[in-house]
């Protein structure tokens, strides 16, 4: 997945689930990781990256 679409979907994620959207990211690489899909794996680790940048300093 190429940058532009990584952060165009974690846009859309975050629309959609508001700060939930970082936690369900993160639930989705690890249910890849241990299903050994570790590609998809790394793309929601990314998505997950961008929520975090998108979110800005300070939130948690």
């Amino acid at each position: 997945m190429r940058e532009i679409e990584i952060h165009n979907y974690a846009r859309q994620l975050l629309e959609a689930h508001g700060a939930q959207a970082i936690a369900e990211a993160a639930q989705n690489a690890i249910d890849l990781e241990v299903k050994g899909e570790v590609e998809l794996a790394r793309t929601w680790r990314h998505i997950e990256d961008a929520l975090k940048l998108m979110r800005g300093p300070h939130q948690s």
